[in-house]
């Protein structure tokens, strides 16, 4: 006789629509013991201004140069970048197996303050706001280089997650090819989008906000969920209300919200284990590729490695390697343990 099937017991796997792929979920493997690596907990306490920080204002680079004595953001070309602007020459290839092309671009670097001791949640909405504007600027700038089809931005936050900085601070990738997880996620959307005549984000967050599972935060203008196929133990998506493509397409009060709802979520990250929480975070919007692209809906992922608490980490190893990725505990169950932390900062308490 078979048994009735609980999504909070029994094995399964969810899909994911922007990836097209699906994950495994293990409920039940998260009451095993752990006896495997913990990661140091390191809390010190950083200066307000680190004269040996290359980021921090005023301060002299690797490469020689000085940072301006700027207040608030300020953004450079990345000394040390993966791309390169040179444009070359290159014969065409014809290889089934040994194809390459040469990939021109630009890499950037965005100080998020002054203020070498801050972090996004430890940051006053207005002070984000800023950033906000600085991404938006910055999409556009590089966007409209002829080469540059797509830019990417993002942050990593921890050692973790290779920081070797602790200065606040984000990167852009701007280059001259549209990524693969990019490409995949826009097959996808101009699939739904070609099908429906809506956005496949407008349709799930709608759906989200109905069921109110895995809904975390919300506000006028943008919705913070973790997904229902989320990989990562406490990954979290958030997304427009409004069927926005890119940041060009921003009002002042929409960049206003969505500086405040990553206020919030930051800071119940960081309350979530009561440290300074790392993750890799990144912003998914429309290629600038000159197409039109309305079947894109701008979205901001955050994939945080933490999994039990400070000291444990989910990794992505064996089964994950060499089949499809797996979790353990729920998306449902780390919607509501995030739900329920705090919007101010433990620090402040």
């Amino acid at each position: 006789m078979k048994s009735s099937f609980d999504h909070k017991k029994n094995p399964h796997r969810r899909y994911n629509p922007l990836l097209d792929e699906r994950i495994l979920v293990s409920p039940q493997r998260a009451n095993r013991p752990w006896q495997g690596q913990t990661e140091k907990r390191i809390e010190e306490k950083l200066p307000i201004h680190d004269e040996s920080c290359y980021l921090c204002s005023g301060n002299i680079r690797v490469n020689g140069e000085k940072n301006p004595n700027y207040k608030g953001t300020f953004v450079f070309d990345n000394d040390f970048g993966s791309l390169m602007k040179d444009d070359v020459e290159f014969p065409p290839q014809k290889s089934d197996f040994f194809s390459l092309e040469p990939e021109r671009g630009i890499n950037r670097v965005i100080c998020f303050s002054d203020n070498h001791s801050l972090t996004l949640p430890e940051m006053e909405v207005e002070d984000i706001k800023n950033v906000v504007d600085l991404w938006q600027k910055q999409y556009e700038e590089l966007g409209n280089i002829d080469y540059i089809n797509h830019v990417q931005i993002f942050e990593n936050k921890g050692q973790m997650m290779g920081c070797s900085n602790p200065h606040p601070h984000g990167q852009i990738w701007a280059q001259s090819s549209i990524p693969s997880l990019v490409a995949r996620t826009q097959e996808n959307f101009k699939a739904h989008f070609e099908k429906t005549g809506k956005s496949l984000l407008s349709d799930y967050i709608q759906q989200e906000l109905e069921k109110r599972e895995r809904i975390i935060l919300e506000n006028e203008d943008f919705v913070a969920v973790v997904p229902f196929w989320a990989v990562w133990p406490y990954e979290t998506m958030i997304v427009s209300k409004r069927k926005i493509e890119n940041l060009k397409q921003f009002s002042e009060t929409e960049k206003l919200s969505l500086a405040s709802i990553i206020k919030d979520l930051t800071t119940k990250y960081d309350n979530l284990f009561e440290m300074s929480f790392p993750y890799s975070a990144g912003i998914h919007q429309s290629p600038t590729d000159g197409e039109l692209h309305p079947e894109w809906h701008f979205h901001m992922h955050f994939y945080p490695p933490l999994l039990r608490n400070a000291e444990v980490k989910k990794f992505m190893v064996g089964y994950e390697m060499l089949a499809e990725a797996q979790r353990d505990i729920t998306p449902e169950q780390s919607a509501e343990i995030l739900k329920n932390l705090s919007t101010v900062h433990y620090k402040t308490k």
